[in-house]
């Protein structure tokens, strides 16, 4: 398989999983991906953002959410996201440590 393909393929596959997380299971909480996986849709939107970056292209952590989201992040979490309780909060905060880093270091 020459490079372009696997670029492309690599591309498909991605707006796939943007697809199957915005459209198809908005109902997954972004906290249980983080948990159960590792990463959530703000880490693959941060991701886009960074890669953005690494070109030359200026970009914020906001447009690369709202790129990511379709819409803006606070219309997303408005329309999507539910109260997590103590458990998940604690796990989440592992998760986030463990896979992004500590927030406040």
């Amino acid at each position: 398989m020459d490079a372009q393909t696997k670029l492309e393929l690599e591309a498909a596959a991605f707006r796939r999983l943007q697809q199957h997380l915005m459209q198809d299971r908005p109902d997954v909480q972004n906290i249980d991906l983080m948990n159960l996986a590792g990463f959530c849709r703000n880490c693959l939107s941060r991701w886009y953002q960074e890669a953005a970056n690494e070109r030359g292209i200026e970009m914020s952590k906001e447009e690369g959410r709202e790129v990511f989201y379709g819409m803006p992040y606070d219309q997303w979490r408005a329309q999507n996201q539910t109260e997590a309780g103590p458990e998940k909060q604690a796990a989440f905060e592992k998760a986030f440590k463990e896979n992004v880093g500590d927030p406040n270091g």
